[in-house]
């Protein structure tokens, strides 16, 4: 069973901005200008979402081409609501992340809508990004 590591590495600078070195790619992590941030870059939360969504595009892509399905493309929206004054520090009823996750995809195939609901359930089944946020992954913190 092969094994893929995935390893990035991350500085805080000033502010808010955290930028982010992915395999030569730069990414900048930030807040927006009323949350005390520059509005330099995306939040942590929407990059989650973000890359929940390219998760589903990319696995779409894969069962697609495995499958031989003339995917024309997807259009993929990924949304959910959490407590902010969990992560403020302020006690709440209810978690601190998001209380659910919603990713609404249009499928442009020539598929009829049983075909995309099957389709779609695959791609959900085989996108770790997905099954991550599914199941409980134990994190671990420690300092370098």
């Amino acid at each position: 069973m092969p094994k893929k590591t995935v390893t990035i590495e991350s500085r805080l600078n000033e502010k808010f901005v955290i930028e982010s070195d992915i395999r030569g790619h730069k990414v900048v992590i930030d807040q927006p200008a009323n949350g005390g941030g520059t509005d330099t870059g995306v939040t942590p939360l929407e990059l989650v979402f973000a890359s929940l969504g390219g998760c589903i595009g990319t696995i779409g892509r894969i069962v697609a081409m495995q499958k031989r399905i003339a995917l024309r493309g997807m259009s993929i929206k990924v949304e959910g609501e959490l407590d902010t004054d969990g992560l403020l520090g302020k006690p709440i009823d209810g978690r601190i992340g998001f209380e659910g996750i919603t990713i609404t995809v249009d499928v442009d195939a020539d598929m009829s809508d049983e075909e995309k609901d099957a389709f779609l359930h695959e791609v959900d089944r085989r996108c770790p990004v997905s099954e991550n946020l599914l199941n409980a992954t134990p994190v671990q913190i420690q300092r370098a």
